[in-house]
């Protein structure tokens, strides 16, 4: 870890720099990189894509396989999830936050990637903890519904309310899509002030920047 990014710790290829910057972080990222409005939802685009031609599309993951591309998604609790495959042809990042997660983020863009999901890796960047995600029934039962599996990533609290493991719940969609390929994650940015942004923590605050870059 740099003092300005933390350097994604997966068995990329070596032609693949990935990782998420740091708040005030003056990292900077290899290449320019399309932007996403971000909506928490399922939508992938491809980052050649004409839909940025006219500013920021409405999307939570980019996918890309040309050399010199770059994905990028920002967050501040919500989970961002880079992935590679193991020739480093291809790449794509993507913002899960819960009900990104819920809706299918993870299926959509290993979907909308060519690599199989067998020959393709991940990694976590920062995100809110289980012990500083506290959440309503509703959100438990949006995953139980899909997946009964999914109730090992909740934790009752003395409230009667969930406290909920976003790592965890991406880790179970991504083995059930096939990529066991899953590096990263223990890193809390509600807890840590001092290198993270949190929405939760703060209200109104910056974003942290999760890129994975194909040279």
């Amino acid at each position: 870890m740099s003092d300005s990014r933390i350097i994604a710790d997966w068995p990329a290829p070596a032609n693949i720099m990935a990782g998420t910057t740091l708040r005030n972080s003056r990292f900077a990222l290899p290449a320019a990189a399309p932007q996403l409005n971000q909506v928490h939802g399922t939508t992938v685009v491809r980052a050649d894509s004409e839909l940025f031609e006219s500013g920021r599309p409405d999307a939570d993951a980019i996918v890309a396989d040309k050399p010199g591309a770059i994905c990028v998604v920002r967050t501040a609790d919500c989970l961002p999830i880079l992935f590679c495959s193991k020739d480093g042809l291809e790449i794509a990042a993507a913002h899960a936050g819960w009900r990104g997660l819920a809706a299918g983020i993870v299926e959509e863009t290993i979907a909308a990637m060519r690599t199989p999901a067998h020959e393709l890796i991940s990694w976590f960047g920062p995100a809110i903890s289980q012990a500083a995600f506290e959440v309503g029934a509703e959100v438990r039962e949006a995953f139980l519904d899909a997946d009964a599996t999914a109730s090992a990533a909740f934790a009752q609290n003395h409230r009667g309310r969930w406290q909920a493991n976003l790592y965890l719940l991406a880790s179970q969609r991504l083995r059930r899509a096939g990529v066991t390929g899953i590096h990263g994650g223990g890193l809390c940015t509600y807890r840590d002030a001092e290198r993270f942004y949190s929405y939760r923590r703060n209200g109104a605050t910056g974003r942290l920047v999760s890129f994975v870059y194909r040279a």
